[in-house]
């Protein structure tokens, strides 16, 4: 008698556990109808229809405000892409916005963060509908975003580092420079980003800088460097055709080398060096930085054989290259149009 008794009241006990477990398990779809409408989502649906909401209805209306605000994202991307291109084919009264390269930065850089934004967010009201608070949701992402950038100290660095470039004048998108750090990089701007800067280099390769390891910037402020080459005259030649010689020399290197000479070169007026007694026609070169080379030596070489038509004794010291001028001011501020250079045919 007393093993029965055993018996049965192991069996209630049974059987109360599962009555206790199959109250305690609730089907889903039960779950989220018996939530109370007072989410985030819940309260605005109320707001605006004046009437509550089912959880299916609330979880509908995240997924199309995602949408929605990808969209628009989207829209302001290509609205800025096409601003860009304007600006390369023709002027307008919009281009105005795109004058700063600096511009194409913060628009991606804006693009970026409103997606991720968007997710995290929706994220969240999603996991609120399930009965997940929003207030610990918020608190748990910070708390392990915290140990995820003490993890990831050089992810901080670089993102730290790009928002100063970005915000600072070191350097835009299209400028030319030389980046010192790790390794010495010249080439051309083309992207500053949070983690890397992607400059473009003389032999055409796309070279990712991650931010932190830039030590120090140089810009070359007019997109390249400035050499002058000075070609004196000789007094025994005519002035006229001397120019003339010159003026096809000069065209000549901007036809066979413009991916190194980056504008056409300019020449400027016959100066007379006071006190020294002679002539020299200045003649600007904007070329890339590292290949002087190409004035010093195969310009110098090719005038001085010109050169030599009007004058046999015309010496490689009549044609000095330099890269800083004192008079470059007093040029520039002169109407020079005439005197540029135009490739022959």
């Amino acid at each position: 008698m007393q093993h029965d008794g055993q018996v049965k009241k192991s069996a209630l006990k049974r059987l109360g556990i599962k009555k206790l477990l199959t109250n305690m398990i609730i089907p889903f779809p039960v779950l989220l109808s018996a939530l109370p409408d007072s989410t985030v989502m819940g309260r605005l649906y109320a707001h605006f229809s004046g009437h509550g909401s089912s959880a299916g209805t609330r979880l509908a209306l995240i997924v199309v405000l995602v949408l929605l605000v990808q969209l628009t994202v989207k829209t302001i991307r290509h609205i800025s892409e096409w601003l860009i291109r304007k600006r390369h084919s023709q002027l307008g009264r919009l281009d105005f916005v795109t004058q700063q390269p600096k511009f194409i930065t913060l628009v991606q850089l804006f693009a970026n963060g409103a997606t991720f934004a968007m997710y995290f967010l929706a994220m969240g009201l999603v996991l609120q509908e399930l009965g997940v608070d929003l207030t610990t949701y918020l608190a748990s992402a910070s708390i392990i975003a915290l140990a995820i950038s003490f993890g990831s100290q050089g992810l901080v660095q670089d993102v730290v580092i790009g928002l100063t470039l970005i915000f600072s004048d070191a350097m835009d998108v299209g400028d030319m420079v030389e980046i010192a750090g790790t390794v010495v990089v010249i080439g051309r701007v083309e992207e500053i980003g949070l983690r890397f800067t992607k400059v473009r280099n003389f032999f055409n390769q796309v070279i990712f800088v991650p931010n932190r390891t830039i030590a120090n910037v140089s810009r070359f402020l007019h997109g390249g460097v400035i050499a002058y080459a000075d070609v004196q005259i000789p007094a025994e030649a005519n002035r006229d055709k001397a120019i003339q010689s010159i003026k096809n020399t000069a065209a000549g290197m901007w036809m066979q080398f413009g991916a190194i000479i980056l504008e056409e070169p300019v020449i400027g007026p016959v100066e007379s060096a006071t006190g020294g007694g002679w002539e020299f026609v200045r003649i600007h070169f904007r070329i890339w930085p590292g290949q002087g080379n190409l004035i010093e030596i195969t310009f110098r070489q090719q005038v001085i054989a010109a050169m030599k038509i009007h004058s046999p004794t015309y010496a490689e010291w009549q044609v000095p290259v330099t890269y800083r001028a004192m008079t470059a001011a007093k040029n520039a501020g002169q109407n020079l149009e005439s005197n540029s250079v135009k490739p022959p045919g």
